[in-house]
């Protein structure tokens, strides 16, 4: 009996060792290694850069005038059609002027028969007059003259500023551009009969063009007469245009809490069109030493905004204040350059210093101290 005891015992402590020996062994095995991640990173740059406000805005005529008819008639003759390019001063209709030719030839005469009138009342008169002196006519007589000639006087007037309005109607039917210009719209056809109001045409000058765009009511202070405006359209993305700013509205957009702003944009060669939606940039102030990054290695978490710097093999996480946003390519302000080619840049005015190497690339999953390795962009 107690032979089988003592072989209990002992199977029981060599049982019990090897329990603790592999349970040590599995301990062991659980302890995880500390894991390394690859990430991509690239220095801070400062650059001395302008600030600007960024906004849209549309192209319109530096000048639209509706061309109306001044007198009634009968469209004879149209000398321009849409779209023509038309100087201030040539013809783009002409009505039927028969009446009005007629009418001015009776003013004609009837000035001539007023002025002969005048002449024979002058001669009179000068006889009477002298008469009167001598004594030779009555009182009566000389008042009658002096009233005469007075009358026909005033006749020749009248004739004069009939003849006058006579003639301005003539010339009326002969219908001219106020301004150089394009024909943006004919509203009449050969043989229509027009009245006095009746819109013929819409002519418009495109050189220079207005610019007509809104400013958010935070950058209202920054806004000056006399500012330069950069500008692209979606039809030539590759090519910029400059302007300046020449009206700054007195007034908010109550709806909207926006200022509307116009600039004068030259357009000498034409290319630039009324209505052309243009991607407006409003440079506010001199050149400033700026702190950038790429806007891909910013982080979002609610209203903080975080980046992971580089120290030697150990990723830092830095809150960060974020400024104005730039676009670049190979290193250059590229607002010349073609779109293909740009990258997002964004200001950082607290948390980074320049050269600081910013993870811009694996940081979505890093976290304070995490052990990194890197590679530079």
């Amino acid at each position: 009996m107690i032979k089988r005891l003592s072989c209990a015992v002992l199977y029981g402590s060599l049982l019990l060792c090897y329990l603790f020996f592999v349970g040590c062994g599995k301990t062991e095995s659980r302890t995880p290694k500390e894991k390394t991640i690859n990430v991509l990173a690239q220095p801070a740059e400062q650059k001395s850069l302008r600030p600007f406000i960024e906004t849209i805005g549309t192209l319109n005529p530096d000048e639209e005038v509706t061309v109306s008819s001044e007198v009634d008639g009968i469209l004879k003759g149209i000398a321009v059609d849409e779209g023509a390019a038309v100087t201030k001063g040539k013809t783009l209709a002409l009505i039927d002027d028969t009446d009005y030719a007629l009418e001015m030839k009776r003013a004609e005469a009837a000035l001539k028969q007023a002025e002969a009138t005048l002449a024979n009342t002058k001669l009179e008169f000068q006889r009477k007059d002298s008469l009167y002196r001598e004594q030779l006519v009555t009182q009566q007589q000389y008042d009658d003259v002096s009233t005469r000639l007075s009358l026909a006087e005033a006749e020749v007037e009248r004739a004069k500023a009939s003849l006058s309005l006579d003639l301005q109607r003539h010339t009326r039917t002969r219908i001219s551009s106020p301004l150089s210009g394009i024909v943006k719209e004919r509203k009449v056809e050969r043989g229509n009969f027009v009245k006095n109001g009746t819109p013929l045409f819409t002519v418009i000058r495109t050189n220079p063009l207005k610019l007509n765009f809104t400013v958010n009511e935070k950058d209202v202070a920054k806004l000056r007469t006399g500012q330069e405006v950069l500008l692209r359209v979606d039809a030539y993305p590759d090519k910029e245009y400059k302007g300046r700013m020449s009206i700054i509205y007195p007034s908010l957009e109550e709806r909207t809490r926006t200022l509307k702003v116009e600039a004068i944009v030259p357009n000498s060669d034409g290319m630039l069109k009324p209505g052309l939606f243009a991607h407006v940039t409003l440079y506010t102030g001199p050149a400033r030493d700026t702190v950038l990054v790429p806007a891909t290695s910013l982080l979002y978490e609610g209203e903080k905004i975080k980046v992971f710097v580089v120290e030697g093999n150990v990723a830092r996480e830095r809150n960060v204040t974020v400024g104005q946003k730039f676009t670049f390519a190979s290193g250059e302000d590229v607002r010349s350059q073609s779109r293909s080619t740009r990258k997002e840049f964004t200001e950082l005015t607290e948390g980074v210093k320049a050269g600081e190497m910013i993870v811009t690339v694996g940081q979505q999953g890093l976290f304070e101290g995490a052990k990194i390795t890197v590679s530079k962009e």
